[in-house]
């Protein structure tokens, strides 16, 4: 659940997201399906509780408390996406024997891995403990931002990274074989892999543009890269991401309101 929202711009971007994602938590539990994938539907309520806390907190808490909250609440939703692939996985594949699950799981994690070693820099553990007040949210922010900027072009946001791109390969993985086993097309956990991969998908490619462009401008300073990233282009990328992720929110509303195909129905009752 990568899209994050600064404020007070966008505003129009950021209630259509909040109240999509109302409505789908609304589908997933009146339609019974926050039972089946319980990881998915905590990932959409702790993303519309990040939008929400950063309305209701931003200019009413401290600095360092309102750092210290949002932070947490980006390590927790890093945390619930990675648990909501597992999820995905296990209904996805099950039946599937145990070597071939683990050959496949270690040789996604791999992959991933190598992805994350090399996409983006790593945060220097120099600056990471430089202040000792400060260590333990420095070493938090390096698993997950708050904000809504490139933020893998910094070190941080490692974990929203790791979570992206072993969703993509997840992703890949059910729409070629799950078919063969419990995630055929038109299954909701299809259709929720398809919108994750899409979204995970856009957000890693604004993040690599991001970051050609600020190696191409060189900047010198903080305020360089303020500058760069205030780019009207910056500004269209993540606005796109925001799209995508709206359009990902109506994708899995329409899909989970509706009966997976062969679902049983309930038989009506004589009066």
């Amino acid at each position: 659940m990568y899209p994050h929202f600064e404020f007070p711009m966008r505003q129009v971007l950021w209630t259509l997201t909040f109240a999509a994602q109302l409505v789908l938590l609304v589908v997933l539990l009146g339609r019974d399906r926050a039972r089946r994938y319980p990881w998915f539907t905590a990932a959409i309520a702790l993303t519309a509780l990040q939008l929400l806390a950063e309305v209701l907190l931003t200019g009413r808490m401290a600095t360092f408390p309102l750092k210290a909250t949002l932070i947490t609440l980006a390590d927790l939703a890093a945390i619930a996406g990675l648990m909501v692939l597992v999820e995905l996985a296990r209904r996805a594949f099950a039946g599937l024997h145990r070597p071939l699950w683990i050959v496949n799981t270690v040789g996604l994690v791999v992959v991933a891995g190598l992805g994350l070693v090399f996409l983006g820099p790593w945060p220097s553990w120099k600056l990471i403990t430089a202040n000792p007040s400060v260590t333990p949210l420095n070493l938090m922010l390096a698993i997950a931002a708050p904000r809504d900027v490139p933020t893998i072009v910094f070190g941080v946001d490692k974990g929203n990274l790791l979570v992206a791109l072993l969703t993509v390969g997840l992703g890949l993985l059910v729409v070629l074989f799950g078919g063969k086993f419990m995630a055929g097309w038109r299954s909701h956990t299809q259709m929720i892999s398809i919108g994750l991969s899409t979204v995970a998908i856009t957000w890693l490619v604004v993040q690599v543009v991001v970051q050609s462009i600020l190696r191409t401008a060189h900047p010198q300073s903080p305020a360089d890269v303020e500058r760069i990233l205030s780019l009207d282009v910056i500004t269209r990328l993540l606005n796109a991401n925001k799209l995508v992720y709206i359009a990902a929110l109506v994708w899995w509303i329409a899909w989970l309101w509706q009966d997976e195909p062969g679902a049983a129905k309930p038989t009506p009752t004589a009066e």
